[in-house]
């Protein structure tokens, strides 16, 4: 996203010395010109022919470290990640690839169980068609090819035995506002695989999360909604936002009524929140996602409970918010 107004970057706390830890770029394999080899056992890894436009490793995040100024990260859909995993036999906090608006040709050096979930896409193991929500047996050399979504943003790739890159601060998934983690997956990197912790799971099919047209968020007051008119929160609620093309996984930008405040002046930065409503000098909401800032010097208005639909909803989607007793 190209910035967060006045919401400030946390200072990053020491890198641990130990096992957990690997340095602001979380070693592994991944970029074999900008990392170490990572430690512990490995088998195979995954050669990224083509990345596609944004694709990251993600698992379930580093929560818990916010008092350090490191947020918390992870997948944009835990779930779906979580899914992904459990399909190909991995623990539910394995890690695993976030791809955005798909595109990624991957190759494996050693045969395993790969599974896509999130949007719908077109899947294919050496032009052989796979399905969304089903592990697939991939031949070792044989190459992934995951297409363009359908509808919705982004997918979730698991493989057995989870990408092997050191973690940071307990975690492996990159943090695109600290710089935490591994870089952002870039064409000709190297991902290391850990070997296979179970078999895959014996189904046929599972339910995928629907992209609805229109996204419904249920809103709560914020720490600040009284610097706020009672016109700017009738509007809130009231009328219509679109998602604006700046936005990423730090936080999804609305376009729509502007917020006029009550108060003016400056606010000291202070903590905010996944899912905070933070309202810069503009009067456009912005909702923070998974790569927030820890602290911000705008008002925040409210926080919406649950930020997941988020991760598809395309530029252009309609938001609209609700109350918690609607």
């Amino acid at each position: 996203m190209t910035g967060t107004s006045r919401a400030e970057q946390p200072e990053q706390p020491e890198q641990p010395t130990g096992p957990a830890g690997g340095g602001p770029t979380g070693g592994g394999e991944i970029g074999v010109r900008r990392a170490k080899q990572p430690s512990g056992p490995t088998r195979g890894v995954i050669e990224v022919r083509r990345a596609g436009p944004r694709t990251t490793v993600q698992d379930l995040g580093r929560p818990g470290w916010a008092h350090l100024g490191v947020p918390r990260s992870g997948a944009l859909d835990p779930a779906a990640l979580a899914l992904a995993n459990r399909l190909v036999g991995n623990p539910a906090d394995a890690a695993g690839l976030e791809l955005t608006l798909g595109g990624g040709e991957l190759r494996l050096t050693r045969a395993g169980t790969v599974a896509v979930t999130g949007a719908d896409v077109d899947v294919r193991v050496d032009g052989r068609p796979g399905d969304v929500g089903r592990p697939l047996a991939v031949p070792a050399g044989a190459v992934l090819r995951i297409g363009s979504p359908r509808h919705g943003l982004r997918n979730w790739l698991a493989v057995d035995g989870g990408i092997a890159v050191d973690p940071v601060l307990g975690s492996r998934s990159t943090d695109t506002l600290s710089g935490l983690g591994p870089p952002p997956v870039g064409d000709g990197d190297r991902l290391p695989l850990g070997p296979p912790a179970g078999p895959p799971a014996p189904v046929d099919f599972t339910v995928g999360r629907p992209v609805p047209d229109e996204l419904w968020l249920t809103l709560r007051p914020g720490p600040r909604a009284d610097w706020f008119t009672a016109d700017a929160l009738a509007s809130l609620l009231g009328t219509a936002y679109t998602v604006s093309p700046v936005s990423d996984r730090v936080g999804a930008r609305l376009v729509g009524a502007a917020l006029p405040r009550a108060v003016a002046g400056e606010l000291p930065s202070e903590g905010v929140v996944l899912g905070a409503v933070q309202v810069p000098a503009d009067g456009q909401p912005l909702i923070f996602l998974a790569d927030h800032p820890t602290t911000g010097g705008y008002p925040v208005i409210g926080v919406v409970d649950d930020v997941t639909g988020l991760a598809q909803a395309r530029p252009g989607t309609t938001v609209r918010f609700h109350g918690p007793q609607r």
